[in-house]
């Protein structure tokens, strides 16, 4: 969530801005932090070139997360969590990231380890995420398949 949380304020933004809003914003951040608007040498040319991929970061990762998005994609969601079994998961720092057997990989944000305790411990995981994971917490598809984490199912 705190990387959520640094994203808006960067982008001024709420959890209920439209994608036209977002990138409207994006391209002024854009204009003011492009790196070829300072010179080599220039104390802020290292802080616009940092301060850029922020930007570019966290328009990817507000548009992943905005309704829009989340309505758009809703009936392939609904599909994988409700027909596709899972096939992995890992958590850390309050994210759970699960890959399903269709392949598709969801992250799922602000899921403290007392939820995470119990869906190791379920012998019935996808009961347990219909009722307590899929539809509780902002979630967003994640472009990259299973990665590394500190705890692992």
């Amino acid at each position: 969530m705190k990387r959520i949380t640094e994203y808006r304020k960067l982008y001024n933004v709420d959890a209920n801005t439209d994608l036209r809003q977002l990138k409207k914003t994006y391209r002024n951040l854009v204009k003011e932090w492009h790196p070829d608007k300072f010179q080599d040498g220039d104390d802020l040319a290292k802080e616009a070139e940092l301060k850029s991929q922020q930007v570019i970061d966290a328009y990817h990762f507000l548009v992943s997360v905005a309704p829009e998005t989340k309505e758009a994609n809703m009936d392939e969601y609904i599909e994988t969590t409700t027909k596709s079994g899972i096939a992995d998961f890992h958590w850390k720092k309050r994210v759970l990231e699960m890959t399903f057997q269709d392949g598709a990989t969801y992250e799922y944000f602000g899921v403290n380890e007392k939820v995470f305790q119990k869906l190791i411990n379920t012998d019935k995981q996808m009961r347990f995420c219909k009722r307590s994971v899929f539809n509780s917490y902002l979630y967003r598809k994640s472009k990259r398949g299973s990665g590394s984490a500190e705890k692992k199912h």
